[in-house]
């Protein structure tokens, strides 16, 4: 479980991070990063999960969610302070294995935590 600091879950602020954060995809998932540098002071870096029905029926989807959370809350330590990351959950991931579901994870973060990517916002790597 993500401790309660980290956790982003209004659904105002997982648009806002889909929408205007650098955005990177894999077959099973895409994440969405906001990093406000200076302005969030001492506030966490916060995740959230979108996991949509297109993935599953009820089990499935809280089964994605569920490896989804366990494997952020392993990496919030790349996050730095103030960022916000929502993980959206593709249909693929259902079946997916938990280490293929970090790896995907591990590669989508790499891409949009690296500053040398000049790409700009929104785009898919």
């Amino acid at each position: 479980m993500l401790p309660e600091p980290h956790r982003l879950s209004r659904g105002a602020d997982l648009r806002r991070v889909s929408r205007h954060g650098r955005r990177s995809g894999s077959d099973t998932l895409v994440v969405h990063l906001v990093h406000d540098p200076g302005g969030a002071g001492a506030l966490p870096a916060r995740v959230g999960f979108v996991v949509s029905r297109a993935v599953g029926n009820s089990v499935a989807r809280h089964r994605v969610q569920r490896r989804l959370r366990h494997l952020c809350r392993e990496r919030l330590d790349r996050l730095s302070p103030g960022s916000e990351l929502v993980v959206r959950a593709l249909a693929p991931a259902a079946a997916a294995t938990y280490q293929e579901l970090g790896a995907d994870l591990d590669r989508c973060l790499q891409r949009v935590l690296d500053p040398a990517d000049d790409a700009g916002p929104g785009t898919v790597s």
